[in-house]
């Protein structure tokens, strides 16, 4: 069994702008792992002042990245996080104290999503934010699917209760960037759609779709407390599976 108790685990495409922010805050871990995917701007050399951790790759498929980063960790837990998001101190301590006491495999963590400098905590999910993630886990109970976004779980082992505190996660600067991010997650859906010789049921199911997902987001998600933020969220929310039905079946790449 391994002598290390925790890996943090980060893997990044060019995220030289954000990285040190996002290391310095997980000195709390047994070791840090960095994975550089295809990375051609200055986050090697970021990455080298935290750990010396580092692996290079180049994946098509985020599942394939996820599940090889997750190879490369020492230590009996790992946590995942991303270069965007932020660790709490209070998070921090609670996680130590979660793998040292906890007899279940993996936890969920609520995340705290901001928008420029504007915390919006309401109306997430239905594949365009993330309110809590299975973010910590025992090494070995987790496998991600084959996909470029948003790709499957596969676990081998027990839920436990979700954590109390919050990661931040600094998930976009403005609108201009929620509506380039619709559009990259649409785009890498319809090529998995694609790759598997589908087109996500017919136009006329992704229309009712659109519909469910908004409500789903706006109101049972409690998306309107957040005003135009949290309208926006439900409509994203609702064109991803039209939008990526749509690019699959008229687009070719």
């Amino acid at each position: 069994m391994s002598d290390i108790a925790l890996s943090a685990l980060i893997s990044v495409h060019n995220e030289q702008a954000q990285l040190a922010d996002c290391l310095e805050r997980l000195s709390f871990a047994d070791e840090i792992v960095v994975v550089l995917d295809k990375c051609t701007d200055g986050s090697q050399a970021i990455a080298e002042k935290f750990t010396d951790q580092i692996h290079h790759g180049s994946w098509v498929l985020e599942g394939e990245r996820r599940n090889a980063a997750i190879s490369f960790c020492n230590g009996r837990w790992v946590f995942e996080v991303d270069a965007d998001e932020r660790v709490p101190e209070e998070l921090a301590d609670e996680i130590r104290r979660t793998i040292e006491t906890t007899p279940y495999d993996w936890h969920e963590i609520l995340v705290d999503n901001y928008v420029g400098g504007r915390l919006v905590r309401w109306g997430w999910g239905a594949s365009f934010g993330k309110a809590a993630y299975p973010g910590l886990f025992r090494k070995g109970v987790k496998v991600w699917g084959s996909q470029r976004v948003h790709p499957s779980l596969q676990w081998s082992g027990k839920k436990g209760p979700m954590l109390k505190g919050r990661l931040d996660h600094y998930v976009d600067r403005n609108i201009s960037d929620m509506i380039k991010r619709l559009d990259n997650y649409s785009s890498a859906r319809a090529r998995d759609l694609r790759d598997a010789g589908e087109t996500w049921g017919s136009t006329a199911n992704n229309v009712r779709r659109l519909f469910s997902r908004f409500f789903k987001c706006y109101v049972l998600r409690k998306g309107y407390r957040e005003g135009g933020y949290g309208l926006l969220i439900a409509l994203f929310a609702g064109l991803y599976p039209l939008l990526s039905h749509l690019k699959a079946k008229l687009e070719d790449n």
